[in-house]
């Protein structure tokens, strides 16, 4: 009984079929399986959140084929080290039943030159590339690499699944059946785990082992108070990734550049990728600024190509200078509410037909048939006129407002002229 391993590693299944969740790709049917059936296995790329079981699945997978398997970090990783690897690798595969499974966790973070040096070895046959993102392989993967995996898509795990676990680490685990353990309350348990399950049994062990007694009560303020007291046990882990970035767009949005800068920096110093963060300030101007400042979106766009070209450690000072100027612009989600409603309204009412007089006439039969008939060409009328209006959505739809431009310089002049064109049919007035 090893109380330095975490619970996570204690626990961790030994065989495929005693895997929870992910019943899509390692249940009978799923595809994962059926590799295993047939002792046959693609290199693959496993896409999904933090601790829903990619690496125990990459692992899995090799020993129930008879494979070797050799992980490595993209975070302590470079060129030299993937190459030692392949060729490692390579000569065991001259011995061995099938090629050796080479497991790389976090891929995403390789650079270009990385991945490419994995091609090779890929395309030979030495090894079965398994990769495992958090982050979407179509932007991070290169194609080639992209092109001779299957991607497959694991899910965040539900609460009945996580209890479950909870429920299995209880049942195996040596040191928690020395406990007498009762589930009082679960629901700051499920949610500080964000659906992670090495964090669910990494935070129910220190529950476990700061209680002294042999009857251990797990209830809500107590999973709150001892996540505050041992906060930074997690952050050596890495296991904050989506806390502090929560934390950083929340800063932003909430206009304070002091907060943003620090928790900027929380990430610059635990190794965070300059990528991800330049790309969540990419949506983030788009998405709580908008069209209260368009500028905010041309210079997160800047920042996003400037650290890509320039990466670390200077790109931390391009980060830093767009975090405190999307701080401190005004706020409006305005476009953001807009997309919203729309795509709600969408999944309510269908395909809707397109009024005849909006659709394309490409063909003298579809202007037959009254396609294009009565649209009136904008820049034939005054605008706000009464013989310019004409309606633009479904005829089941008319009159229907979506956007409402925000309490801001920018865009109460949009609403201005909103009103000029429509009046007071949408609300703009």
């Amino acid at each position: 009984m090893n109380l330095h391993q975490p619970l996570a590693e204690r626990v961790r299944p030994k065989k495929l079929s005693d895997v929870i969740g992910q019943k899509h790709l390692i249940g009978p049917a799923g595809p994962i399986s059926t590799f295993v059936s047939r002792n046959s296995l693609p290199s693959l790329i496993l896409w999904g959140p933090p601790g829903v079981g990619k690496t125990t699945i990459a692992s899995l997978l090799a020993g129930e084929l008879g494979r070797d398997f050799y992980p490595i970090s993209a975070v302590h990783s470079g060129v030299k080290d993937v190459r030692e690897v392949i060729d490692r690798a390579k000569h065991r595969n001259l011995l061995s039943k099938g090629a050796p499974v080479l497991f790389i966790d976090e891929i995403h973070r390789f650079s270009k030159s990385q991945q490419d040096a994995l091609l090779h070895a890929v395309e030979n046959g030495w090894v079965t590339l398994v990769g495992a993102t958090t982050e979407n392989p179509s932007f991070e993967v290169i194609a080639p690499l992209l092109s001779r995996c299957q991607v497959y898509v694991l899910q965040a795990l539900t609460h009945e699944e996580l209890m479950q676990i909870l429920l299995q680490a209880m049942e195996k685990d040596a040191y928690l059946q020395t406990k007498n353990i009762f589930l009082d309350a679960t629901e700051s348990l499920f949610r500080a785990s964000g659906g992670d399950a090495r964090k669910l049994l990494n935070i129910f062990d220190l529950l476990v082992q700061t209680c002294r007694e042999e009857e251990v009560h797990i209830t809500d303020e107590q999973v709150v108070e001892i996540i505050q007291k041992k906060q930074a046990l997690y952050d050596k882990s890495g296991e904050q990734h989506y806390d502090i970035i929560s934390a950083f767009i929340k800063s932003m949005r909430g206009s304070d550049p002091n907060a943003a800068v620090y928790w900027l920096a929380r990430m610059i110093e635990g190794g965070e990728d300059p990528i991800f963060i330049a790309r969540r300030m990419l949506v983030f101007a788009s998405e709580d600024i908008g069209n209260a400042n368009p500028t905010a979106l041309v210079l997160a766009t800047a920042c996003f190509d400037a650290v890509h070209k320039t990466g670390m450690p200077e790109g931390r000072i391009i980060l830093s200078q767009t975090a405190v100027y999307l701080a401190s612009s005004v706020k409006s989600n305005a476009s953001y509410v807009a997309i919203e409603k729309a795509l709600s309204l969408v999944k309510k009412t269908g395909d809707l037909p397109v009024p005849l007089y909006l659709r394309n006439s490409p063909t003298s039969l579809m202007k037959e048939l009254g396609y294009g008939d009565g649209y009136k060409y904008a820049h034939d009328f005054v605008a706000g006129s009464e013989e310019s209006l004409q309606e633009f959505l479904p005829d089941e739809l008319a009159g229907t407002s979506l956007y409402q431009p925000g309490s801001n310089a920018r865009e109460e002049e949009m609403r201005k002229y909103l009103y000029f064109v429509w009046k007071e049919k949408y609300g703009y007035g």
